[in-house]
């Protein structure tokens, strides 16, 4: 009877991993959520931005940051 109660307290072990490794599988589930979900916004922002800055840009070509006076001047 030895060897039953070990198959026993071992399949009662493994249900016990089994349903802690479901709850993190959960979690785990949540959080890719949720990053796909600012993934997505910030896709979205990146985008309007780009809009923005094809739309109101209005000089053309590239502007250097050296070009422009400090504001000190």
């Amino acid at each position: 009877m030895s060897q039953a109660a070990d198959t026993e307290q071992r399949l009662i072990d493994l249900e016990i991993k089994v349903g802690f490794m479901e709850d993190m599988v959960d979690s785990l589930n949540e959080v890719v959520a949720r990053q796909q979900q600012h993934i997505e916004l910030l896709l979205r922002e990146v985008s309007a931005l780009r809009l923005q800055q094809d739309d109101g840009g209005g000089s053309p070509g590239f502007r250097s940051l050296r070009d422009e006076l400090p504001p000190h001047y």
